[in-house]
């Protein structure tokens, strides 16, 4: 059995899907569109699996999938120790975004990351508290701004819409995945002219340890050609 793990909603979803689809490999579930688990015609040897994208990679990491389609970003968010574990097989043409440090649009004077530094630096002296920074990515934030030399700062995890965050009080700025950076402008936000992160993309993966399960190549062989 080789089990490949597609992202249960979005367009990472639609996408993908249509990978199967322009191969060919029609992708069938005994219990309709809701369900989550399918397999491919002619071919019930081969199970689908969908999932929240960023659980596909854990679920690569831990070796209960044995392929799967999810973001370059979620990737290297990801600990180090399932990193390792993962094969990037191919980079995908669809699902392309960058991880950006946004500003609120007020902070006129606050245009890069040196700025910031300066400003993280007056909440620690005159507020006696930290810059904080809301988001879904803590590790690539914080490994970013450490980077960058901008070390004062305390992280807010994001559970919903980040945007939202420095505005209700939550935090004071955030980092962020977008496309074309739109959202962010209609909620008065600003990315910082040298805060990419990290640009992203959708990738096919597989599991390290099971490379050389049977039939396994043959199928990267297909989906990826």
């Amino acid at each position: 059995m080789i089990k490949i793990g597609i992202p249960s909603k979005g367009r990472l979803r639609k996408d993908t899907l249509s990978i199967f689809k322009n191969k060919n490999l029609k992708i069938l579930s005994e219990r309709g569109e809701r369900d989550l688990f399918g397999y491919i015609k002619g071919n019930k040897k081969i199970k689908i699996v969908y999932l929240h994208a960023r659980e596909i990679i854990e679920r690569l990491g831990d070796g209960s999938l044995d392929i799967g389609f999810s973001g370059y970003d979620l990737l290297k968010e990801s600990e180090l120790n399932i990193q390792n574990k993962v094969i990037i097989n191919k980079k995908l043409n669809y699902g392309n975004a960058t991880l950006v440090v946004a500003v609120p649009d007020e902070w006129i004077d606050v245009q890069t990351l040196a700025d910031l530094e300066e400003i993280s630096f007056d909440f620690k002296d005159k507020k006696k508290s930290r810059l904080r920074v809301a988001t879904k990515y803590p590790n690539l934030t914080k490994e970013f701004l450490f980077s960058k030399g901008v070390t004062q700062f305390k992280l807010v995890p994001s559970l919903g819409a980040t945007e939202v965050y420095p505005f209700t009080g939550s935090s004071e700025i955030l980092t962020d995945i977008t496309s074309t950076g739109e959202t962010l402008r209609a909620n008065n936000l600003r990315i910082l002219k040298d805060g990419n992160i990290l640009k992203s993309t959708a990738i096919l993966m597989s599991n390290k340890r099971l490379s050389n399960k049977k039939g396994l190549k043959k199928i990267l062989k297909l989906i990826s050609s």
